[in-house]
């Protein structure tokens, strides 16, 4: 069994908003064997980026595109074409787009030996501890207070029991970070569970004061107060909060993720396995719950990644919430033929089928399309 072709396709909707975080283009990494068989994995990044490092020609032995070094090789051998990978891309960058777009690759390897096996990739990662779990409504704040009351009323009445909220307008002035805050824990009643992620807008000393003015509003937890590279801010953070701090979601690999574990500058480590692919999510996996802390994915993307995260983490041990992207885009809901949404109980299913379990929607795949490559064998 060897690797004979892979291939790379753009997909992006017709207009895109200005918005910091959507499902709004996906690229498509699709992975194709000698015996006929196809995995599938995405990144979430900039997929020109992505297709860049996939499709560039060898320039010098570590300095090399990822098509032209899996070619050939055998796709069951995911740790050792990852350490490959990671060796020979050292001059793209090592902590980045090049360890997404590895992921990429890496989700569709572990998407073939599952259906290689016959198995679902959680049995391969070492087996599930979960078939379900709880969801929140990830979702943007709105323009205030009102606005975004009225969006949380809205996912509760879905059926979800938790909702978070994220990135702008937060961070503009005080008053509006706590309207902000006030309207969404309005919203959502005071049972159900409150997420604020701030987007990464303040300093550590006005993180810290906002965290202890949401206190009185209960979150579950302050995502992402600093910028991602602050890793001795988090530290001095989390030491200091009356709210558990989140973060991780920018962080590619292992290798990002370490500074935060080692200094255990987190309560909870949000892995996303298209920037860590299931190689390195494996790893981080282990490496967090070493140090008794929590995980929870991020999500916020196709039903491909939805799919990896839902795999990866019912493997983790306490797991104990997922990331359930909202956004009503036709990438989130109808690129598969499979859809991924929490049920009216607040819960949602982890996959069973061999690999990701997924069935791509090639009309939806072929209208949507704006690039290709590796098409040819």
């Amino acid at each position: 069994m060897k690797i004979v072709q892979i291939v790379c396709q753009i997909l992006r909707v017709p207009n895109v908003a200005a918005k910091t975080a959507s499902c709004q283009d996906v690229v498509l990494v699709r992975v194709r064997t000698d015996d006929g068989l196809e995995g599938i994995g995405e990144a979430d990044a900039s997929p020109e980026v992505i297709k860049a490092v996939v499709d560039a020609p060898f320039s010098h032995n570590i300095a090399c595109g990822l098509r032209g070094l899996l070619l050939g090789e055998n796709p069951l051998e995911t740790e050792r074409l990852w350490q490959m990978m990671l060796r020979r891309t050292q001059y793209f960058g090592r902590a980045s787009v090049t360890i997404a777009a590895m992921s990429a690759v890496d989700m569709a390897l572990w998407d073939l030996k599952g259906k290689k096996f016959g198995v679902p990739i959680h049995t391969l990662l070492g087996g599930r501890h979960h078939s379900r779990i709880p969801a929140y409504a990830s979702i943007l704040f709105g323009r205030d207070g009102a606005e975004t009351r009225d969006i949380g009323r809205k996912w509760i009445e879905r059926g979800y029991k938790a909702v978070k909220f994220g990135w702008e307008p937060m961070g503009q002035n005080e008053a509006l970070d706590l309207e902000l805050v006030r309207g969404a824990r309005e919203g959502i009643g005071p049972e159900n569970t409150l997420l604020i992620d701030a987007g990464c807008v303040w300093d550590a000393r006005t993180a810290l004061r906002r965290a202890q003015q949401f206190a009185e509003f209960r979150p579950g937890w302050l995502e992402e107060p600093l910028r991602p590279w602050d890793v001795d801010g988090y530290v001095w953070l989390r030491d200091r909060s009356p709210i558990p701090i989140a973060a991780g979601e920018a962080e590619c690999g292992r290798e990002s993720f370490r500074p935060f574990i080692d200094r255990q500058a987190l309560d909870i480590y949000q892995v996303d396995p298209s920037r860590c692919g299931f190689t390195d999510s494996a790893f981080i996996r282990a490496r967090v719950e070493e140090i008794n802390a929590r995980l929870c994915n991020h999500c916020y993307t196709s039903p491909i990644t939805v799919a990896a995260s839902l795999h990866w983490l019912s493997t983790c041990r306490d797991a104990f919430i997922f990331e359930d992207c909202v956004d009503d885009s036709p990438m989130r809901h109808e690129l598969t033929l499979e859809k991924f949404q929490a049920g009216p109980d607040g819960f949602i299913t982890v996959p069973d089928r061999p690999g990701l379990g997924l069935t791509l929607n090639e009309d939806f795949v072929k209208r949507y399309l704006v690039a290709e490559s590796g098409g040819n064998v």
